[in-house]
C-alpha cells in the first residue's frame, strides 16, 4: 500500500539527491501536501516537485526535521524486516573492529536508522528513541533486539531534551529482563563500572575509545588532569600506563563516586586524585596555587548544543583552553577535545592558536582524533561527524 505523498518545494530535493535524509518543514510545500493532515509517526513518499517520488520517510509536522528518509523505496515500512536487516549489518560492522561486545550497536541515520541510538554493554543494551516515527515501533524493535542479541536487560534510556521537540515523554524504562546490580565494560584493557539508569546519556561515552588509548600510549612517568572525567574513562587507562599521577576532575559527585570505584576496580586507587569541582573553578584555582601537569585532558561536553549557542559556546571553550594552558607543565600536552557539531574543526583549532599565542606559547599538532568505528559517519549528513581532538605539544616560544 502506497504511503501518503509528502511534497517538496521547487527545487528543494537537492540535498535529498545527494543522500541526505533530512526534510525540514520549510522545504514542504504546504499547498499540495499540508502539514496539518498528518500526525507525528506518519509514514510517507516523499514527492519531488515534478513528481518523482525520492523515498518513503516517517515524519513529524511539529518539528523543523519534520521527516526523516527510511529508503529510497516509496513504500518501504519500518518495522521488524526494516530493523533485523539494519541491525544485523550494524553488529557485523562492529564486530569487525571489536572482540568483545562493548560497543555503539546503533548510531542512528549512519546505520539506517534515523532517531535510534544502542549503546551495548555486554548482555545489556541501553536504547535511546529520540523521534516519534521511532518510538511508535519501539515493540517491534524490542522483539527483534531479543531475538538477534539474547539479552539480559533492554533498558530505553529515554531522557533526551530531543523527546520533548518530539512531543514525546522524557523517562527511563526497563523494556526487558532486568538489570544486574553491577554493570561492568571494558575498554582499553580497563574495566568501568557504569550505571545506565542514573548516568549521562546512555551511561557511557564510547565515542573517545580511540583517542583515549592513544593518550595512554604516552602517560609513562608523566601526571595528567583529566578535566570533565565522568567515569574515569581518560584518566585511569593513563594510570594503568604508569601515569606519574592522574587528577580527576568533575562537577558531579555522581561521576566522581565511579571514578573513584573505577580506579579502586583497576588497581590504580594509589595513583589517582579525585576532585569534585566546577572545572573553571578548579583550574583559575590551580594557577594561582602554581599547580603544573604534563598532560591536559580537556573533554567537555558540548557547549554549542544548537547553533544559536555558538558566540557563549566559542567563549567557553576559549576559557577552557587559555586556563588549562597556563597550568600545564613546561613542554607538556594538551588534548582538547570537543562534541559540539557547531563547533567546527577550524573553529577549535583557531581556539587554541589563539590561546597558546596570548600567553606567548609555541603550540603544534601531534595528532588529531575523532569518533570511534562504532561511531561512523554517514559521508551525505556532516551533522554525524560531530568529535573532533587535537593532541597538541606545548613549549615556550621559540
Amino acid at each position: 500500500m502506497a504511503h501518503p505523498q509528502l511534497f517538496l518545494r521547487k527545487n528543494e530535493d537537492k540535498r535529498l539527491r545527494q543522500g541526505h535524509l533530512w526534510v525540514f518543514s520549510n522545504e514542504v510545500d504546504t499547498k499540495r501536501s499540508p502539514l496539518t493532515q498528518f500526525t507525528a509517526g506518519d509514514l510517507v513518499s516523499v514527492t519531488a516537485s515534478d513528481g518523482k517520488i525520492l523515498g518513503s520517510a516517517y515524519l513529524n509536522p511539529s518539528t523543523l526535521i519534520c521527516a526523516r528518509m527510511l529508503s529510497r523505496k516509496p513504500s518501504a515500512k519500518l518495522g521488524e524486516k526494516i530493523f533485523t536487516a539494519r541491525i544485523a549489518k550494524a553488529l557485523s560492522l562492529r564486530e569487525l573492529f571489536y572482540d568483545k561486545p562493548f560497543y555503539r550497536l546503533v548510531f542512528s541515520e549512519s546505520d539506517g536508522l534515523p532517531g535510534l541510538v544502542i549503546d551495548r554493554f555486554g548482555d545489556v543494551l541501553s536504547v535511546q528513541i529520540t523521534t516519534a516515527g521511532m518510538e511508535r515501533q519501539k515493540e517491534p524493535l524490542i522483539e527483534v533486539l531479543v531475538e538477534l542479541l539474547q539479552p539480559r536487560a533492554i533498558l530505553l534510556k529515554n531522557d533526551n531534551p530531543q523527546r520533548e521537540l518530539e512531543g514525546l515523554s522524557m523517562e527511563t524504562e526497563l523494556a526487558y529482563g532486568e538489570l544486574p546490580e553491577q554493570l561492568i565494560i571494558e575498554e582499553n584493557n580497563a574495566q568501568f563500572k557504569i550505571d545506565i539508569v542514573n548516568g549521562q546519556k546512555t551511561g557511557w561515552f564510547y565515542d573517545h575509545r580511540s583517542s583515549r588509548a592513544d593518550l595512554a600510549k604516552i602517560a609513562s612517568g608523566k601526571t595528567v588532569l583529566d578535566l570533565f572525567s565522568y567515569a574515569g574513562g581518560w584518566g585511569i587507562p593513563a594510570a594503568m600506563n604508569d601515569a606519574e599521577q592522574v587528577t580527576c576532575v568533575d562537577a558531579s559527585a555522581g561521576a566522581i563516586a565511579l571514578a573513584e570505584q573505577n580506579a579502586q576496580l583497576n588497581q590504580v586507587s594509589d595513583k589517582m586524585q579525585f576532585v569534585q569541582s566546577d572545572v573553571f573553578e578548579y583550574l583559575k584555582q590551580a594557577r594561582l596555587d602554581n599547580l603544573r601537569f604534563d598532560i591536559i585532558v580537556l573533554d567537555p561536553p558540548a557547549l554549542v548544543k544548537r547553533k544559536k549557542d555558538f558566540k557563549a559556546g566559542y567563549e567557553a571553550y576559549r576559557r577552557l583552553n587559555h586556563l588549562a594552558l597556563q597550568v600545564l607543565a613546561k613542554d607538556g600536552i594538551l588534548v582538547s577535545a570537543s562534541c559540539s557539531y557547531h563547533l567546527s574543526k577550524a573553529n577549535l583549532h583557531e581556539i587554541l592558536r589563539s590561546s597558546a599565542r596570548h600567553i606567548d606559547r609555541n603550540i603544534t599538532v601531534l595528532a588529531t582524533g575523532g569518533q570511534a568505528p562504532d561511531h561512523p559517519i554517514h559521508l551525505s549528513i556532516p551533522e554525524t561527524e560531530y568529535l573532533k581532538t587535537f593532541v597538541c605539544a606545548v613549549s615556550e616560544t621559540l
